[in-house]
């Protein structure tokens, strides 16, 4: 690992550990001169937002347009800060770690770290990195560890498997690869790999910290019940994908404890993470969330809504400030028993393009994934997906359980559908040893006709 990225981290880590005990009043002080200076940097260096924020320089955060990724990506050239930076350079190194297998958790150009999206919610977003922002990058996901009890350091190394994806563009094998040492000895998995090559290496790898994608442990989970995998994890993380919480049962009954699920992005790097309560705290210190509805206006707290717009405080080689993101989440009020006062999470509902759209008698009928959690989660071993064709729904179960039958989840999905105003869509219901997987190895629950491979 960098010497010098480890020493800043360390240093992060430590700092940090002081703001669990911020009140409000001081969590909103940090936030309101992290963003002025964010601001200040953004119009100092950024063309960009030089142009998109014209006129607007001392108006408040809410009266700022938002920014989204087809924003950045269309003119990245002129947001970055840093006029030796080109987008057509970044892309030519992420393409170099794919083709040439080389360490992405060295820097490039001796000084920047990169990372791609999968772009399944439209065009894919490179976004880039400075040492000191990746050095909090990196603090971001070692505070997850911090707040769920999880101790890690100088005399106490951190054994972790992470099951996800090992592209070398995706911002977890950047992070995994950075913090690669005696520290935290890591093992990566590809959720893409045959359950059984998993199993077989985590038993022999005896990790401390299980680390995955949501539908990648609950498999594990019913690995780990019949007896196949032998794994005494201290901790179990979800991330990236939404744990639901008959995911979260399973990884309970298997391993004693419920998971702790991380929100987090490729743009922004850690949002939330659960104390040991099991209360999802945003990292009001690092990001500045705004759920908003449909017309970009804030929806009251506790109400999901159906985007987000985030401001990374810590952003200054690509601002991004009002960010759009498709995620459907909430904030609800503040006050745990672990003490702390950031914001809590009410929830997250996945993102709005996880809402499949479907014929009605007069028009399209919006289906939410919990349509499906009360028919499936029940009805599949190791996990389930559903994946709409031009006329039609493919529902593919991975295993099916004892109590189910192929007919009897067609019948009970066809009456759920047809229950919320759904017609002329065929259901089609498959027993697979395995639901399909993006390129970053994600197995989303709901696909629509977009986001097909």
């Amino acid at each position: 690992m960098d010497i010098r990225l480890l020493s800043k981290l360390l240093y992060l880590r430590a700092r940090w550990k002081g703001r669990d005990h911020w009140t409000t009043r001081q969590i909103e002080a940090h936030q309101a001169r992290a963003l002025r200076d964010l601001r200040r940097a953004a119009y100092a260096g950024s063309e960009f937002y030089r142009q998109h924020h014209a006129g607007l320089f001392d108006a408040p955060l809410s009266q700022l347009p938002p920014v989204t990724k087809a924003d950045l990506m269309g003119h990245f050239d002129q947001a970055v800060t840093d006029p030796g930076l080109r987008l057509a350079d970044v892309e030519g190194h992420l393409r170099n770690l794919v083709s040439s297998g080389a360490d992405p958790g060295r820097p490039w150009r001796g000084r920047w770290w990169a990372a791609a999206t999968a772009g399944t919610t439209g065009r894919r977003g490179i976004f880039i990195w400075n040492r000191r922002e990746w050095a909090t990058v990196l603090a971001s996901y070692a505070r997850a560890n911090d707040w769920a009890g999880v101790p890690a350091g100088l005399t106490h190394p951190l054994r972790v498997a992470v099951v996800s994806s090992r592209t070398p563009t995706h911002q977890s094998a950047v992070v995994g690869a950075s913090l690669r040492s005696r520290l935290v000895p890591t093992l990566r998995l590809d959720a893409t790999s045959p359950v059984v090559e998993i199993v077989a290496e985590l038993n022999a790898f005896e990790p401390r910290l299980l680390v995955g994608y949501a539908s990648a442990l609950k498999p594990l989970a019913a690995e780990q019940r019949a007896g196949r995998l032998r794994i005494s994890p201290q901790s179990v993380v979800s991330a990236s994908e939404v744990l639901s919480e008959h995911a979260a049962a399973e990884m309970r009954a298997a391993w004693g404890s419920a998971p702790f699920d991380v929100y987090a992005a490729t743009e922004t790097a850690g949002i939330a993470s659960p104390c040991v309560f099991h209360n999802s705290h945003i990292y009001e210190d690092l990001v500045i969330v705004e759920p908003v509805d449909q017309a970009g206006l804030p929806v009251p707290a506790g109400t999901i809504g159906a985007r987000i717009l985030v401001t990374v405080l810590f952003s200054r080689t690509l601002p991004l400030i009002r960010y759009e993101m498709s995620d459907s989440v909430g904030i609800g009020g503040r006050g745990c028993p672990c003490g702390r006062s950031f914001a809590l999470l009410a929830g997250i509902e996945g993102r709005i393009e996880d809402v499949l759209m479907l014929p009605g008698n007069t028009a399209q009928v919006s289906i939410h994934p919990n349509v499906f959690h009360n028919v499936l989660d029940d009805a599949t071993i190791a996990g389930w997906q559903v994946i709409q064709e031009p006329a039609s729904l493919r529902v593919l179960l991975a295993g099916l359980a004892a109590s189910a039958s192929v007919e009897q989840v067609r019948a009970d999905v066809e009456a759920a559908l047809k229950s919320a105003g759904v017609v002329g869509t065929d259901v089609d219901v498959r027993v697979v040893d395995a639901v399909e997987r993006t390129a970053l190895g994600k197995a989303p629950l709901v696909r629509g006709l977009r986001k097909r491979p």
